[in-house]
């Protein structure tokens, strides 16, 4: 808990977004080609913000699996805020991967959206839990019901490796497999990819640390307000 404490909360972490973000930005717009699958197109530049927001969103959301999990072994609140926190933070990245994939869909296959791809589809369904999961849990913040969040936050990431792995399970329409794939067609700059996940870990680092203190402000207002008892 310290060290998870210390990772979030640490000045490095600042500091890291800010320098990483900042490397990220001069490599897609000053060393990346615009030109993927055959296409030149600034558009193609969304790619690295997408694929990246996309892991780091898959890494968000594995960690409400475990602090759903360690809730319901400890019982710890530390937990549920950290579960939560991250369940927040994925769901805004994988909305933002969303978002910025239709715009670059529609430059490579000019569609906003194709129901037929199973990549698309299935990460679509890992949107809509995670959704439900924030419903439920501010339905149950604070209450004796806070448990039924955390099993959600459990269950509810299944979804997420069927999606991750969608593309090998069925056969693709659009999305091809990248890692391990020698023969993938788009014209990806490997380094540009990698300080851009680098970024995007960083931020969503420092994101979860900003809603933890959050919480934790929120908690003490609620205890100050809380009636004394005589």
């Amino acid at each position: 808990m310290r060290a998870l404490r210390w990772l979030v909360e640490s000045r490095g972490v600042k500091w890291g977004t800010l320098v990483t973000g900042v490397v990220s930005m001069g490599l897609v717009f000053g060393v990346a080609s615009d030109t993927m699958y055959g296409i030149e197109h600034g558009a193609n530049l969304l790619a690295y913000w997408h694929i990246a927001l996309a892991w780091v969103a898959a890494a968000a959301l594995a960690t409400t699996f475990f602090g759903s999990a360690l809730y319901l072994r400890y019982r710890g609140r530390f937990w549920n805020r950290l579960a939560h926190s991250a369940g927040e933070i994925g769901f805004m990245f994988a909305t933002l991967t969303l978002v910025l994939g239709s715009m670059w869909g529609k430059v490579i296959w000019n569609s906003w959206w194709e129901w037929t791809d199973v990549r698309l589809v299935t990460f679509l369904l890992v949107w809509f839990i995670y959704a439900g999961y924030l419903i439920v849990y501010s339905a149950t913040e604070r209450s004796n019901d806070e448990l039924y969040a955390a099993v959600y936050g459990v269950i509810g990431f299944v979804t997420v490796p069927i999606s991750y792995l969608s593309t090998r399970l069925w056969i693709p329409t659009f999305h091809e497999t990248t890692v391990g794939n020698p023969q993938v067609s788009a014209n990806i700059d490997p380094l540009t990819l990698v300080v851009s996940v680098i970024a995007a870990t960083f931020l969503y680092f420092y994101l979860v640390g900003l809603r933890i203190n959050l919480h934790e402000l929120e908690d003490k207002v609620l205890r100050l307000h809380a009636p004394r008892r005589d």
